[in-house]
């Protein structure tokens, strides 16, 4: 049973950064690419960033590029998300996302195997 769990959301103001984790459990986490969603109040889920099963290849939405790190520790089974210089627009719930291919295009076109259950971020102004 795949498990995917999210920590380290909170309140912060703009310009404040946050890191978030996710704990994966019950896949073979070097072998499965990763990614982070977020849904902001009445909005769709988007996309917002994707990292391969051995780390060597990110991708980042355009609204967060720049600000946004996606990373992972194989040995931890955790994939983290560096949040720099936030926005009130970034406020949203994230999601951690798993793959069964260690190849993040299925996490590109929305084909995502298996969700956690999210945390929350909120960026006051």
């Amino acid at each position: 049973q795949v498990q995917l769990v999210e920590s380290g959301g909170g309140l912060v103001q703009a310009g404040d950064s946050l890191r978030l984790s996710c704990a994966a459990s019950g896949l073979i986490f070097s072998r499965s690419a990763m990614g982070w969603f977020r849904q902001a109040p009445g909005k769709e889920r988007e996309f917002v960033a994707a990292i391969i099963g051995s780390g060597l290849s990110t991708s980042y939405a355009d609204s967060v590029k720049g600000r946004f790190t996606i990373s992972r520790d194989n040995d931890k089974n955790t994939v983290y998300l560096q949040m720099n210089s936030l926005k009130p627009e970034d406020t949203a719930v994230y999601y951690c996302a798993a793959d069964r291919s260690p190849y993040y295009s299925d996490l590109l076109r929305d084909d995502v195997d298996y969700w956690g259950k999210g945390t929350l971020v909120t960026v006051s102004s």
